[in-house]
């Protein structure tokens, strides 16, 4: 929804193959079928990524390098804000790892 969705559009109608990366698979699919037929863009992808898990974000980050011959743009857009203070599995605060650390994770692991 909202930024992601817009640039995941844009980046499909300019004949990109696009990945779009979302916590949920249900509300992913939903997009990724709505920009495919926006665009006519069949190179439109899911792949589920939580950037407030580092564990996720591991996982994604190897299946896309795995996956993919090259990654040309990454646009880091997830966040959140007024959850109540929560611990992540890794004993870091949710806000600050969805936010910071995961994306700043996995820009790194992309990087080669």
């Amino acid at each position: 929804a909202g930024i992601g969705k817009c640039v995941a559009l844009d980046l499909a109608r300019r004949n990109a193959r696009t990945i779009l990366a979302c916590r949920s698979r249900e509300r992913g699919q939903a997009a990724v079928e709505e920009i495919r037929a926006a665009t006519g863009n069949p190179a439109v992808l899911l792949r589920l990524l939580d950037t407030g898990s580092l564990a996720s974000v591991r996982a994604f980050a190897q299946a896309v390098l795995r996956e993919e011959t090259r990654l040309d743009v990454l646009v880091n857009n997830a966040g959140l804000t007024g959850l109540p203070f929560t611990i992540t599995p890794e004993g870091l605060e949710q806000t600050f790892v969805t936010n910071y650390l995961g994306p700043f994770l996995l820009t790194n692991l992309l990087l080669g």
